[in-house]
């Protein structure tokens, strides 16, 4: 695969990641606490990584200038003999007429996108030098965000926690300003007194991990380079309770512990099904 078609693809590729997932875990350890008392706690401490910010944003920069060559004619053949001829002054104005014209379309689609983006993104320029820290800083005017830091490349090292009443269904991330996220965590309750926990956000099939497979695969037949930017799942989720577990999709069920009973998951691009767990409260 020439470096041009890879390029593409790992455009296509971007898109289909922003479109549908902007923020995703890298590195992580992550524990929910819920008490029969109506309390709850959770943590998250580890990467998070902003795609829009990462390698992809780069390369989609890089492609859109590398679009900018000029005009180069193409051949003309005869109806006829289908041998090659030169071009009349007419054909090579009208090759040089479709050529702007695709070139304009091509700038109104790269100018939708950046806008698009940015939309996505809570009105956060990607191109702009301060995105990162803007993102940090409105991150860090959150409840629960203890510590956010910059790493580059769209990845910021974080630490979360919060505890209060589970009075209410819950959901990590929520961004200010930022619709698209696909959930690390929520905990959605029920009427007859029970929680669902899931983390969608915490298996391949909700990840990018699929999407680095095949760009990995198409890295190593064209362009030698990793997957640009993309992270990988690496980290655990735990669950501690007094409550009943009614359900549960961990290898080894429930285990003993002080707080009651404990849910383990080890989460990794291997991990075919989202944490989930039904729990009985009250």
């Amino acid at each position: 695969m020439t470096m041009r078609a890879w390029a593409g693809a790992a455009l296509a590729a971007a898109s289909l990641l922003l479109s549908s997932c902007m923020l995703l875990p890298g590195k992580f350890g992550s524990e929910l606490t819920l008490r029969t008392d109506g309390t709850f706690a959770f943590s998250y401490k580890g990467d998070i990584h902003l795609i829009a910010l990462s390698k992809l944003a780069e390369d989609a920069s890089k492609e859109k200038g590398a679009a900018k060559t000029p005009f180069e004619p193409q051949a003309c053949y005869d109806e006829e003999t289908i041998e090659e001829r030169k071009c009349t002054e007419k054909e090579l104005a009208q090759q040089k007429t479709d050529w702007e014209a695709g070139q304009a379309a091509g700038a109104s689609k790269a100018t939708q996108d950046a806008e698009m983006m940015k939309t996505m993104l809570g009105g956060i320029d990607p191109s702009d030098p301060r995105a990162a820290e803007e993102f940090a800083a409105r991150l860090r005017r959150q409840a629960g965000w203890r510590s956010v830091v910059d790493k580059g490349d769209g990845r910021f090292e974080v630490d979360f926690a919060i505890a209060g009443q589970l009075d209410h269904d819950f959901t990590f991330p929520t961004l200010e300003k930022m619709p698209v996220v696909t959930p690390f965590v929520t905990i959605i309750r029920r009427a007859d007194g029970s929680a669902r926990i899931e983390a969608p956000a915490f298996s391949a099939a909700s990840s990018p991990s699929p999407m680095m497979g095949m760009m990995d695969a198409m890295a190593k037949s064209g362009s030698g380079e990793k997957n640009p930017g993309l992270p990988m799942l690496d980290g655990t989720f735990a669950i501690f309770t007094d409550g009943e577990v009614l359900a549960n999709n961990t290898d080894e069920g429930p285990k003993s512990s002080p707080q009651g009973k404990r849910l383990d998951w080890k989460v990794s691009p291997r991990t075919a099904a989202a944490p989930t767990a039904l729990i009985k409260l009250r």
